[in-house]
């Protein structure tokens, strides 16, 4: 078969990869246009002719391929061939001069180590109010931030302090720390005041035989007059600085009142009958409002930071949210008042905190059967979270400047536990008292908690940190400064 026969003549020139014919017989020059393409593919390097001008007529050429008759071999083509630069195999690209003197220059500056590979001599001009600029000045300012300290929590209590004759009753509430920085606590039939700031300890009242003991009691907003249950199921209410008794609310609850809770002007006070009533102690008929929903006795009471909305916890297991626009001064027979009614908890439910930094978030704490910490939002009355402690609930605390909760329990540790928010992982536990730990009350810096337990001590814990600088401070002494130990007594 001819060489050439399976090819197609020169003429037709548009298929793909066909050459135009040479210009000139055995030279070797550029086409006066280059080769056609298709999109997309690698370039091919210039080639020149393979062939000079046929000796015999039946040798024909077509551009990249070439079959020669034997008889009209050109050796200076086979000697052009044969001296080529070998192509790279894998990407058929022939070096460039570029590419060497981009080499040569790279190996000059790893020799002479003056800059780094890829970088700039100069820095490139920041671009103005973009995105990166912003991002950068970010992380700029967290890299400056220095790491946060992890704070020392002490493990035992700065002071100690006895309190003979404290009643082991889980139902009252005998422990309240006011405004003024002055602590109240009832120890058996008597009222007994200590001054955080000097430290000194001063008698307010002791209750008849008849009357005591003394079942709850409450500091007022102002942290000058105080408000006192007793078991005769009547309600006092004392000037502190006077020592003067100012009136006595009777004739509304059947029983002991161990819960109260001032908002304003209004005392809330919760007795072993299962009814709360609002008192007015402005006016003479101070009986305004009455919430009713728990069978038993009332033993938790609390009203929101924003005086809209009242919690109350009985020992009927149940939680109850009031508000004060669905409250009436005569209730008609059947109807319910609440706002919600949880039941979720399997024992007494006492232990009542609202959040400070969130308004609608409340913490409540159940009995020894129940032992779960629970927190709800009061708007829509669902549980967000419940975290089973261990031991029995007794008391609940926020911290007021950072997202922390304290808790107080019985049996069988008689600990204090502090928690993270909301993650309710224990930063640290205190103990100590001997007994379980029936009652907390914080100062009003925030900072220090006193802790009442069935072991008849008063133990004072530096337990939270430090306002921040910015909050507004005090005008009363720092309730740390402690110069000497006293006993209530």
């Amino acid at each position: 078969m001819d060489a050439g026969s399976d090819m197609m003549s020169p003429e037709k020139s548009g298929r793909r990869g066909a050459r135009p014919p040479l210009r000139e017989a055995g030279s070797i020059s550029t086409p006066s246009m280059p080769p056609l393409q298709e999109p997309g593919s690698r370039p091919r390097p210039y080639m020149p002719s393979l062939c000079s001008t046929p000796r015999n007529p039946a040798v024909k050429c077509y551009g990249d391929r070439f079959i020669p008759d034997r008889s009209a071999m050109d050796m200076d083509m086979a000697h052009y061939l044969l001296t080529e630069p070998r192509k790279d195999r894998k990407n058929a690209v022939t070096p460039s001069p570029g590419k060497e003197a981009y080499r040569k220059l790279l190996a000059e500056k790893l020799l002479n180590n003056r800059t780094r590979i890829l970088a700039f001599r100069n820095r490139p001009p920041e671009p103005e109010n973009s995105i990166l600029t912003e991002l950068r000045a970010d992380v700029a300012s967290v890299q400056a931030r220095p790491a946060k300290k992890r704070r020392y929590i002490p493990q035992s209590a700065e002071r100690t302090l006895d309190a003979p004759d404290l009643l082991d009753d889980y139902y009252l509430n005998l422990l309240d720390w006011g405004s003024a920085n002055v602590l109240s606590i009832a120890l058996g039939n008597t009222v007994y005041l200590w001054d955080a700031a000097s430290g000194s300890t001063s008698e307010l009242v002791t209750i008849d035989e008849d009357d005591g003991p003394v079942t709850s009691v409450s500091w007022a907003p102002d942290g000058q007059h105080i408000a006192i249950g007793l078991n005769s199921s009547a309600v006092q209410i004392w000037d502190s600085s006077s020592n003067r008794l100012l009136r006595t609310l009777q004739g509304v609850h059947e029983s002991r009142v161990g819960s109260l809770s001032w908002n304003k002007s209004i005392l809330t006070a919760g007795g072993m009958d299962g009814k709360i009533v609002n008192n007015d102690v402005r006016i003479r008929e101070h009986a305004v409002q009455t919430y009713r929903g728990h069978t038993q006795e009332v033993c938790g009471l609390k009203w929101s930071g924003s005086g809209r909305q009242l919690a109350s916890g009985g020992n009927d297991n149940l939680l109850h949210i009031w508000d004060v626009s669905m409250a009436s001064s005569a209730q008609s027979a059947g109807r319910t008042q609440w706002l919600h009614r949880m039941e979720d908890h399997s024992a007494a439910v006492k232990a009542l905190a609202w959040c400070p930094f969130q308004s609608n978030l409340l913490a409540s704490g159940g009995g020894a059967n129940d032992r779960c910490i629970k927190f709800w939002n009061t708007h829509t009355g669902a549980c967000l979270n419940s975290v089973d402690t261990g031991s029995q609930v007794c008391a609940l605390l926020w911290n007021k400047n950072d997202r922390e909760l304290l808790s107080s329990h019985g049996f069988t540790q008689n600990q204090l536990t502090l928690w993270k928010y909301p993650s309710m992982v224990k930063m640290a536990e205190l103990n100590g008292h001997t007994s379980r730990v029936l009652f907390m009350a914080q100062s009003p810096d925030g900072c220090t908690v006193a802790s009442a337990a069935a072991d008849e001590t008063l133990r004072f814990w530096n337990v939270f940190p430090d306002a921040p600088k910015s909050a507004v401070k005090e005008k009363t002494s720092q309730s740390r400064l402690f110069n000497s130990y006293n006993h209530l007594r």
